[in-house]
């Protein structure tokens, strides 16, 4: 075994040529898809034309979702304090978390775990231990989601439609007999059922989200820097404030010093 500090099967040079996962870079371009050139990079070998177009959907799902979420606000926050593009495009990757764009990992990790379990008896578990089950409700979408019923139906087409889907459509209606209420499959709930029939390890969860939401993080910081003013993102203390600490006060005489 190689003593050598770092090791990677990603890409290398030989001789002077740049190969990614043993293909020569130059003959990927004007060649190969972004979709096509991300599977690559991800699973190690070039996809099947299903595979590269279930991706596309994917990612296309992915890319944007109003100015609301925590990652937009970031970015356009940090920009807006006078820094340039790819500092406020990296503030609106670091904002992801378990609340947002975090789920998909969750629920990757979670499908993968139980898929081959009784559905009942997973949720049942999972809630007489409190936790809370990633990838299904939506503070706006509580019939169905829209996203979700678009990729499953693409899914289906090409054949993505197996025991990670149908564990994952099981629990959904498993959550509404127990719990009775209807909590929806969402979108990473949706995308994690698929991304595991497609063999993807759960550790990639948040990889995805961030490969398809840095296009749409991009355009908004872009906004920002050229439709806005600098600093325009402060907050109106007296219409978006409510203070909740101490009235002024004088400082107690042993502090003062000078």
């Amino acid at each position: 075994m190689s003593n050598k500090k770092w090791r990677t099967a990603i890409s290398w040079h030989f001789g002077n040529e740049a190969y990614v996962r043993g293909y020569k870079l130059e003959d990927l371009v004007g060649n190969l898809t972004f979709s096509e050139a991300i599977y690559l990079v991800l699973k190690g070998e070039l996809p099947e034309e299903r595979e590269a177009k279930m991706l596309d959907a994917i990612f296309v799902s992915l890319v944007e979702h109003s100015i609301a979420p925590p990652s937009v606000i970031a970015a356009r926050a940090v920009a807006s304090g006078g820094n340039s593009l790819h500092v406020g495009v990296g503030a609106g990757i670091l904002a992801f978390g378990e609340a947002h764009g975090g789920a998909l990992e969750g629920a990757m990790k979670f499908i993968q775990e139980n898929v081959d379990k009784n559905p009942e008896d997973v949720v049942k578990d999972y809630f007489s231990n409190k936790k809370r089950i990633p990838g299904y409700g939506h503070r706006y979408y509580k019939e169905f989601d829209p996203r979700s019923k678009r990729l499953l139906e693409i899914a289906e087409k090409l054949g993505f439609y197996g025991k990670y889907v149908k564990f994952a459509l099981d629990v959904e209606k498993a959550i509404e007999k127990i719990k009775g209420r209807k909590l929806i499959l969402n979108v990473d709930g949706a995308i994690a059922s698929i991304v595991s029939e497609m063999g993807f390890d759960y550790r990639l969860g948040k990889g995805f989200f961030i490969i398809g939401r840095s296009a749409g993080l991009v355009a908004h910081v872009y906004e920002e820097l050229t439709m806005e003013k600098p600093f325009s993102k402060r907050l109106n203390e007296e219409e978006e404030v409510e203070y909740l600490g101490e009235v002024p006060r004088e400082l107690p005489d042993k502090f003062k010093r000078n």
